[in-house]
């Protein structure tokens, strides 16, 4: 199997790292991309063949990764447009809709979109994607099995969702850190030292994290459990709800696929 990745930033370099260890052939793995030092990582940490341009890249491979920021695709796809036979596509670009892409390609037809999140770069990402209808079930498993080497993977039927699934997951990792920042500041300000804060903020989140995972019960029980008429969860929650913590997440999440939709758009026009 011939894999070409298009770019080879810290997505790309998560994903080849992952396609590694899951089995997949180094020999089998190509990547384009014009720096020279990204090259050089690559082909030294993985042993992958790396190319400068797409004129020196295999044509027509059996699945081709697209790796390089949105804004820069569409210049990016121009050299490879007809070229990939009956390649695969696999985009990791956020933002971009199929349809866009297609166009860029010549009309080529057999693509996935995808958005996977930063945890990927620690082999603990999320995934959502969507397929084109001419990507029959073959090759949804061959997407799914590409990026299953970073996490794990969900798959959505209405692209208009992908927008969403970037406000959610995408998006989402910052929202936690968000909170990690918040909850070290607190402890700091109740005398701990940074180490401290850090730890203790971290590990908390990691924890109820897996313990949410682990649990068949939805996340308002496990938070109703920790809360005790009159104790000190029941006065730390009051408090962040009488501030409006819950309606500002959602309503950043909110306001996340808006921006979503409005520069998918954008990025899709050919003006």
């Amino acid at each position: 199997m011939k894999i070409l990745f298009l770019g080879g930033g810290n997505m790309a370099n998560a994903l080849i790292g992952g396609m590694v260890k899951q089995g997949f052939a180094a020999t089998d793995i190509h990547v384009i991309d014009p720096g020279a030092d990204a090259r050089q990582r690559l082909a030294a940490s993985y042993g992958v063949s790396c190319h400068g341009s797409a004129a020196e890249a295999p044509t027509a491979p059996d699945v081709l990764v697209l790796a390089v920021k949105p804004q820069q695709m569409r210049e990016a796809l121009a050299p490879l447009a007809g070229r990939l036979g009956q390649a695969l596509v696999v985009s990791i670009a956020a933002g971009l809709g199929m349809a866009a892409l297609s166009r860029w390609l010549g009309g080529h037809r057999r693509i996935v979109r995808s958005m996977p999140n930063t945890p990927a770069l620690v082999g603990a990402g999320i995934t959502g994607l969507c397929a084109l209808p001419e990507v029959d079930a073959v090759g949804k498993a061959l997407a799914e099995r590409v990026l299953r080497a970073v996490g794990s993977t969900v798959w959505i039927d209405d692209e208009a969702q992908m927008d969403g699934v970037t406000a959610i997951s995408g998006s989402g990792p910052a929202y936690v850190f968000l909170f990690i920042e918040a909850l070290q500041q607190a402890a700091g300000e109740l005398g701990f030292t940074s180490e401290q804060a850090r730890q203790l903020a971290i590990e908390t989140v990691q924890g109820a994290a897996k313990l949410a995972a682990t649990s068949d019960e939805p996340a308002a029980i496990l938070r109703e459990r920790v809360t005790s008429k009159g104790g000190t969860t029941e006065a730390a929650l009051k408090v962040m709800l009488e501030r409006g913590v819950r309606e500002g997440i959602v309503a950043g999440c909110l306001a996340a696929e808006a921006r979503g939709r409005e520069l998918g758009r954008l990025l899709g026009e050919d003006a």
